[in-house]
């Protein structure tokens, strides 16, 4: 595939998955962003084990998923941005959205996986 083709897909998605980010934080806030992120870490890893892994979807819509729409789901800035704007207001708030976005990312990663592997068991 084309390069200028790749960009376009990760962009189209990317567009969706930053606008859902927007609205969920604009009606959750911060409560909103942090499910952004664990649900995005847990769609990624199943996305990744059950989907990716086994070729079961053209090229282009797992980059556009998983770089796109994912990716800009779940942004690390965002997350760092919110954990710094926190510790300048509410410093115990800040870190507990960070142990919660950090221990429950891996958690809901580890479980995506964890499923993904189930469901693929005969």
């Amino acid at each position: 595939m084309m390069k200028i083709r790749k960009v376009i897909i990760v962009g189209l998605f990317a567009f969706a998955g930053g606008l859902l980010r927007y609205l969920v934080n604009g009606h959750w806030g911060l409560v909103g962003i942090l499910g952004c992120n664990l649900i995005g870490a847990f769609l990624l890893a199943l996305l990744t084990y059950a989907v990716i892994e086994r070729n079961l979807v053209a090229d282009w819509l797992s980059l556009g998923l998983g770089t796109g729409l994912i990716g800009a789901l779940t942004t690390f800035s965002t997350f760092t941005v919110t954990t710094i704007q926190l510790w300048q207001a509410r410093p115990l708030q800040a870190g507990l959205y960070f142990i919660v976005s950090s221990l429950g990312g891996l958690l809901a990663a580890g479980l995506g996986a964890w499923l993904a592997r189930y469901l693929r068991r005969p």
